[in-house]
C-alpha cells in the first residue's frame, strides 16, 4: 500500500478526524478481517476482532511513530487482539465445563436415590462442590485481569512455558515477566481468597468432626 497515503491517514488520525476512523475502515479493514478469520476460524469472532483493531488503532495512533509501516503496525495489532480472544474464549469454554462440574456435583448430592457409598473423609461432597466453585472462579478471575497481568498467568500457570519461555513469546525482559506474573498472581489472590478461606474452614470442620 501506498506509504504517503497511510502517512497523511495517520497525521488525520493523530488529529482526531472521524473521517479518518471510516477511511481506515476503507482501507484496511477487509485485510485485519482476512488475518483475523485465519486465526478465529469463524466469522462472527473475526468481525469482532476487526472492530476491536480498528478501536485500537484509532485510540494508540499516537504512539505510531513510523519506525514500521503502518501495515505492519495494524497486522500486528491484529495478531495480538486475536491471540487474545482465543485465550478468553478458551478461559470462558474452561469456566463453562467447570460450572457443568459443579452442577452434576449438586444434583448428585441432592439426590436422594444415589448410591450411598462409605464416608471419606479426605472426599467430602461439599468440599468437592467448593473445589470446583474455586476453579471455576479462578477461570473467571484470569479472564477479568487487565492482559498485561492476564497474559503472562496464562502463559506460566496455565500453559505451562518457562520464565524464558513466556519473556520470549511477549518480547520483554524476564524480571518485567516476572514483575507483571507476580502482580497478576496477588490479583488472583485477593478475588480468591473468599474461597481459600471457605476450603480452610471446612477443612477445619472435618477435622473437628472427625
Amino acid at each position: 500500500m501506498d506509504r504517503t497515503q497511510d502517512y497523511q491517514l495517520v497525521a488525520r488520525l493523530q488529529a482526531g478526524e472521524e473521517q479518518a476512523l471510516r477511511d481506515l475502515a476503507d482501507r484496511y479493514g477487509a485485510r485485519i478481517f482476512q488475518l483475523a478469520f485465519r486465526h478465529m476460524k469463524n466469522r462472527e469472532d473475526a468481525e469482532e476482532v476487526t472492530q476491536d483493531v480498528l478501536m485500537k488503532v484509532y485510540r494508540k495512533v499516537g504512539s505510531f511513530r513510523g519506525d514500521s509501516a503502518l501495515s505492519s503496525w495494524i497486522y500486528r495489532i491484529t495478531f495480538n487482539t486475536a491471540m487474545s480472544r482465543l485465550r478468553t474464549n478458551r478461559l470462558a469454554r474452561l469456566a463453562a465445563e467447570e460450572r457443568d462440574r459443579a452442577d452434576a456435583a449438586s444434583e448428585s448430592q441432592e439426590n436422594p436415590r444415589a448410591e450411598r457409598q462409605p464416608v471419606d473423609w479426605n472426599h467430602m461432597p461439599d468440599e468437592e462442590l467448593l473445589r470446583a466453585q474455586l476453579r471455576t472462579a479462578a477461570v473467571s478471575a484470569i479472564a477479568e485481569l487487565p492482559e498485561i497481568y492476564r497474559i503472562p498467568v496464562v502463559l506460566r500457570d496455565i500453559q505451562g512455558l518457562t520464565t524464558e519461555e513466556a519473556s520470549t513469546r511477549l518480547r520483554v525482559k524476564d524480571q518485567t515477566l516476572k514483575s507483571r506474573l507476580h502482580r497478576g498472581r496477588l490479583m488472583l489472590r485477593q478475588r480468591l481468597e473468599v474461597y481459600r478461606s471457605g476450603l480452610s474452614l471446612h477443612r477445619a470442620t472435618i477435622s473437628a468432626a472427625a
